[in-house]
């Protein structure tokens, strides 16, 4: 009796001991995603991509991922349409008299000298250029030239799911990249999948597009790293051979612990 039951036990050991392997495996796997590359073409697109400061709580989980810290915001989506309590940094060209940092109202509405007030919610930023561009060239300058620079995005969010560490809606405060997304959900779990993350987005004319990343490719310099939208849905998705392995692992080290968890779920599947 005394040999059995000293057999019996060892095999949890054995499990436990596959299972670390795996969950080692896992986090490899994602680290290699998340360790920055040193080659050219990664170090010109880092330094091309300027960015605003974020929040401390932002910073925390950025912290634990090297190299995103050194990253630079790109620019806005093109479609991207202003919402109420934006916050606009518009330049008149050649008049820095002009120059306004303003938020837009409740109403959709931003007080810009000479011209007071104009409706900027619902354009993208280059039709609110040229809005403001007609405004200040009726009465006041001749072909003004106007730039709108959108500094914080306070009413959008993302939801980011699947295999993540901290999965949840997140607010989309400034401009950020998928990557940056990730690490504000705190990377990859064991059983992520870099090679397959999905967007999903509602287009302005209101269809569904469906992208797949590599988050490998990215890191590398291989692949463009797409700037989120509010409303985006990212989803990593599980690798399936490491979590049926896992489930699997599972299932025989609760048998050998407990004999009767095999008989129940045997008489409780149809």
């Amino acid at each position: 009796m005394r040999t059995h039951f000293s057999h019996a036990l060892s095999k949890p050991g054995r499990w436990a001991g596959a299972l670390l392997c795996l969950a080692l495996s896992g986090a490899a796997a994602w680290a290699q995603a998340s360790t920055p590359s040193t080659n050219a073409s990664t170090l010109a697109a880092t330094q091309a991509m300027p960015i605003k400061p974020l929040t401390a709580e932002q910073i925390a989980p950025l912290d634990a991922t090297p190299g995103l810290a050194d990253a630079k915001p790109s620019t806005i989506a093109p479609d991207y349409k202003i919402t109420p309590n934006d916050l606009l940094e518009i330049e008149v060209f050649g008049v820095s008299e002009l120059k306004r940092t303003v938020r837009v109202n409740s109403t959709g509405h931003v007080s810009l000298p000479l011209v007071g007030m104009v409706q900027v919610a619902g354009l993208t930023p280059s039709d609110a250029e040229a809005l403001i561009a007609l405004q200040y060239g009726g009465k006041y300058l001749q072909d003004p030239q106007i730039s709108i620079f959108i500094k914080e995005f306070t009413t959008q969010r993302i939801t980011l799911d699947g295999a993540l560490v901290k999965p949840g809606i997140y607010p989309l405060t400034g401009q950020i990249t998928l990557l940056r997304a990730l690490a504000l959900a705190g990377g990859g779990s064991q059983l992520a999948n870099p090679e397959e993350v999905m967007l999903f987005r509602m287009t302005a004319q209101g269809q569904s597009l469906i992208e797949k990343h590599d988050v490998l490719k990215i890191r590398q310099g291989e692949a463009p790293d797409p700037l989120l939208q509010g409303d985006d849905v990212v989803v990593v998705n599980r690798n399936g051979a490491r979590a049926t392995l896992r489930d699997s692992l599972f299932r025989d080290i609760l048998d050998t612990l407990n004999p009767f968890s095999s008989t129940y779920r045997n008489a409780t599947t149809p």
